[in-house]
């Protein structure tokens, strides 16, 4: 445990040593405002929802989440400071979900600073408080997903580039999942492919109910993509 935090420490420090950081959460917040009030029409609808808003979190994150895992392991490996790592006296196991961590806690920084806009719509109604806590979870849940998706590109490669356009790829199948059914089209196996949708458990979460299904969901996600970038790594320890 304290080599998972000495690594997440160091990691989740590294993210706000550089501009980067800061520059991707002004844009994270400004697109967030930007496809809510502008695109979504949030002031037209005259309803006291954050609905609209939470709306365009999966194609958000479709780019957002890659830009930051990209660098995740690529950087590691082209850097060759992935061999000091991995002869420290830590475990593979820590040392991923370690980095995976600090990659989740910044997101959930860059959500956090969204929550103006949760005061907002209780200043001019009288929101359902408990569906908007509901989908800020869901949220925060589904760029997990992403992130573990962009830690196991990311060891695949030594190139953020290519991480990132591996990470937004895979991203869209899960999303596409998601509209299979919106598509049209029914039976067990349409109803398969819509279960592995990250929109699909999104919206069930969304709607204010925290079912256990759709949070197990995501943690499995997160965990069959955290096990695979181990494997992964392993793979590539002779490149």
């Amino acid at each position: 445990m304290s080599a998972i935090k000495t690594i997440f420490k160091r990691e989740l420090s590294s993210y706000f040593a550089t501009p980067v950081a800061y520059v991707f959460l002004v844009i994270f917040l400004l697109l967030s405002g930007l496809l809510t009030f502008w695109i979504g029409r949030w002031f037209e609808s005259g309803q006291a929802t954050l609905m609209g808003f939470f709306s365009f979190h999966p194609w958000l994150y479709l780019v957002l989440m890659p830009a930051i895992a990209m660098r995740m392991w690529a950087e590691e490996r082209n850097t060759g400071s992935i061999e000091l790592l991995l002869t420290l006296p830590v475990t593979l196991r820590d040392a991923v979900i370690a980095k995976f961590l600090a990659a989740w806690v910044f997101a959930g920084v860059a959500l956090i600073l969204t929550f103006p806009m949760w005061f907002l719509v209780n200043y001019l109604g009288e929101p359902d408080n408990g569906v908007i806590f509901a989908s800020y979870i869901g949220s925060w849940l589904m760029a997990g997903a992403f992130l573990s998706i962009g830690a196991c590109m990311s060891a695949a490669t030594r190139s953020q580039v290519i991480a990132f356009v591996l990470t937004v790829v895979v991203g869209l199948f899960f999303l596409f999942f998601g509209l299979i059914q919106v598509f049209g089209g029914e039976g067990w196996l349409v109803d398969t492919a819509a279960g592995l949708g990250f929109i699909t458990h999104f919206n069930s979460i969304a709607k204010g109910v925290l079912d256990l299904r759709d949070i197990i969901f995501f943690l499995a996600v997160i965990a069959v993509f955290l096990a695979a970038t181990m494997v992964v790594i392993e793979l590539k320890k002779a490149d």
